[in-house]
């Protein structure tokens, strides 16, 4: 019987498992599948942390877990733990430094199980405020010769401390936490990368759109300057198309800076979506509503991405499809959450989405990957002539 059968047997004698599978495999599975699931909902490097630990704590049944992550200045860049109040934390103080128990956890190959950690020569510089510690099971997390963290556990609840396959658990766990955490550095990389693109983007926009005008006003403004003596009636009119260039390129300015300034969604996406249709409103001569559901509410991360499809459809309806009205709205259908953004314009033949991009730089490739990053699915109705329906659906 191999040592994960033997330690799945013992917990079923102690009436830990009741799904009558194969025990601590089972539970291994499970406690994994949390933390992938954290990743595919590209929760923060922290966040992820914080579910690995808590999910090891479960396995294992242990009072107290902790997980860090090095950085370069003798410290960790992240440090979570399980079963320690704030108010605890708090008095405990600063980030623990790479010493003793930690630093042999780092720069060590293998896990270290003790029966009583309070009784090794590493354990020093404990804070006054720390838990009382004496069973302890610790694993490093590495990817590939790299050790990027440490997950380690004290306090076994039932008697007898940690078991050899307790250790086998946490190593098989530390393993799959390796992939996890890695792939929350990508995204996260990732998502930076996304925002430095959307920038350069509006970048682009921004000169394209709004320093045309400025160029095409300075012109206009001396034709006017040209005319004042011998033509006044052409003065005139010169300079109503200099007030009407002025006009647009603030405008342009106006939408521009709006979506460089990274959404504020503290009061939810309705609210948020209220205030961005607003002020595009207010700076375009098409007509922007929205009709929103108040009771919509997604998780913080899944808000923020149906935010920034929102914009962006609503960029592509202002900017390419010549639209009179364009309206926003969300609600639900289906237990799923639906967010829409509707124009009236030029449309364009959806099943060539590929020509459409390429000639109006639309984004529509990058909306649909950020549907996806959050479990969702994003649809484009249109048709030439006949407008544009950009279809975010999101389950609840």
């Amino acid at each position: 019987m191999s040592a994960a059968r033997r330690a799945g047997q013992r917990r079923r004698e102690a009436g830990m498992d009741t799904d009558g599978g194969s025990g601590g495999q089972g539970a291994t599975l499970r406690a994994v599948s949390s933390a992938v699931l954290a990743v595919t909902r590209h929760l923060s490097v922290h966040e992820v942390l914080q579910v690995i630990v808590r999910a090891a704590a479960q396995l294992l049944d242990a009072q107290y877990a902790a997980l860090g992550v090095p950085d370069d200045a003798g410290s960790f860049a992240e440090f979570v733990v399980e079963g320690i109040s704030d108010e605890q934390w708090e008095r405990i103080g600063p980030l623990p430094r790479q010493h003793g128990m930690l630093a042999a956890m780092l720069h060590g190959d293998t896990p270290k199980r003790l029966a009583d950690i309070r009784r090794e020569p590493e354990f020093e510089g404990w804070p006054q405020a720390h838990p009382v510690l004496k069973d302890f099971l610790g694993v490093p997390i590495r990817d590939g010769e790299d050790v990027i963290g440490i997950i380690f556990l004290a306090n076994k609840k039932r008697p007898g401390g940690f078991t050899g396959d307790d250790e086998e658990l946490l190593t098989l766990f530390a393993a799959h936490a390796a992939i996890a955490v890695t792939n929350a550095r990508l995204y996260e990389h990732n998502r930076e990368l996304t925002v430095v693109a959307e920038r350069n983007r509006m970048a682009r926009e921004l000169h394209d759109a709004v320093a045309q005008k400025l160029f095409s006003l300075r012109l206009t403004a001396r034709t006017a300057s040209a005319l004042a003596e011998r033509d006044p009636v052409r003065t005139v009119q010169e300079l109503e198309q200099v007030e009407r260039l002025a006009a647009e390129a603030l405008a342009e300015l106006r939408a521009v800076i709006f979506e460089l300034r990274p959404a504020d969604l503290t009061d939810g996406l309705v609210s948020s979506l209220r205030k961005h249709v607003e002020v595009l409103d207010r700076a375009h001569e098409t007509t922007v509503r929205i009709a929103a559901d108040e009771a919509v509410v997604l998780p913080e991360d899944q808000e923020a991405v149906a935010f920034r499809i929102t914009q962006e459809a609503l960029y592509n309806a202002l900017r390419h499809a010549g639209a009179r009205t364009v309206e926003v709205r969300l609600g639900t259908r289906d237990g799923q959450a639906v967010l829409e953004v509707a124009d009236d314009g030029s449309g364009f033949d959806a099943s060539d989405t590929a020509a459409a991009e390429q000639q109006n730089g639309l984004g529509l490739a990058s909306m649909r990957d950020r549907a996806y990053s959050i479990g969702g699915a994003l649809t484009i109705d249109a048709a030439p002539g006949q407008g544009t329906t950009v279809r975010l659906e999101v389950p609840l």
